[in-house]
């Protein structure tokens, strides 16, 4: 008898992890699950920085970049703040600590720079996103 009783949970179990599994994940969770906590800043695949920018408006893009490349490329509505000068420039051109800050530079190692700088300034809702050799969605001069 317990045998049949400890089978017949077991199988209950088996069943509702396999239902919660299924589940859809809702616009916050999915969006979640694509970034990465580098423990002071987040990093996103392009394909969700590009998401942002389609969705959302209260955002700012810095290309982290020296302003010579940024002249040859960069993507629309992004400000150059080259990452070398990000603790001198951040408080005058980024004054709102909390506001969403998208980071990218040419490759993405400038920019895991640049986020973390911001972070550790106090700046609370960074995400890096990488390279602009990798960016599939258009470029303006």
């Amino acid at each position: 008898m317990n045998k049949k009783i400890i089978l017949f949970a077991l199988a209950i179990i088996t069943i509702a992890s396999v239902f919660a599994g299924c589940t859809q994940k809702t616009d916050k969770e999915q969006t979640e699950a694509t970034q990465v906590n580098i423990g002071t800043y987040y990093q996103i695949p392009q394909d969700e920085a590009k998401r942002i920018m389609d969705e959302e408006s209260d955002y700012i893009i810095v290309d982290a970049r020296e302003q010579s490349e940024y002249d040859e490329g960069h993507i629309k509505g992004a400000i150059v703040i080259p990452y070398t000068e990000i603790e001198q420039k951040a408080e005058e051109m980024l004054p709102d600590k909390e506001q969403l800050i998208l980071v990218y530079c040419r490759s993405g190692r400038r920019s895991k720079i640049a986020a973390q700088s911001l972070a550790n300034m106090g700046y609370t809702n960074v995400k890096e996103f990488g390279g602009i050799i990798d960016w599939q969605y258009g470029i303006e001069k």
